[in-house]
């Protein structure tokens, strides 16, 4: 039977073009519209969080994957870009995230490409059980580099 999670953030605007947010599970941020936008810079926007909760929901997946494919890993980093269509009425919408996650997996005296095989698994399982990756209407594209050590 199918169950429901409920997720809560607050915003508050702080005048001009600055809001304060608080997040159901306990941080507070300050945020701005960005600066091409009439915003600030140096804080949080709306748009970095929006590419922000697909690449840490990714990251989360890949790492959960990785337990249950018994891969070694020893480091994982992945830069994350969204990229935003700016319509000639000035609607915007973000059409691709790409996600290039940098991995370094132990082989333990297992061949290299089978390790491969299981980290590329394991990406497919990272993308296919994030939230948010399915939750949003953009093209998500991974382009991993893998590195297999000894």
């Amino acid at each position: 039977m199918p169950r429901t999670a409920t997720y809560h953030t607050t915003v508050a605007w702080r005048g001009q073009h600055w809001g304060h947010l608080t997040m159901g599970n306990g941080p507070q941020l300050i945020f701005s519209a960005p600066p091409d936008a009439q915003g600030q810079p140096g804080v949080l926007t709306p748009e970095d969080a929006f590419v922000a909760a697909a690449n840490t929901c990714i990251m989360m997946m890949f790492i959960w994957a990785a337990e249950r494919f018994k891969l070694d890993l020893q480091s994982y980093e992945c830069r994350a870009e969204g990229k935003k269509l700016i319509e000639l009425d000035r609607t915007e919408r973000f059409t691709d995230l790409v996600l290039k996650p940098r991995i370094v997996v132990k082989a333990n005296g297992e061949a290299e490409e089978r390790v491969r095989r299981r980290v590329a698994r394991a990406l497919e399982s990272a993308q296919k059980y994030s939230l948010v990756a399915n939750s949003v209407k953009s093209n998500v594209v991974i382009e991993p580099a893998v590195e297999v050590v000894d």
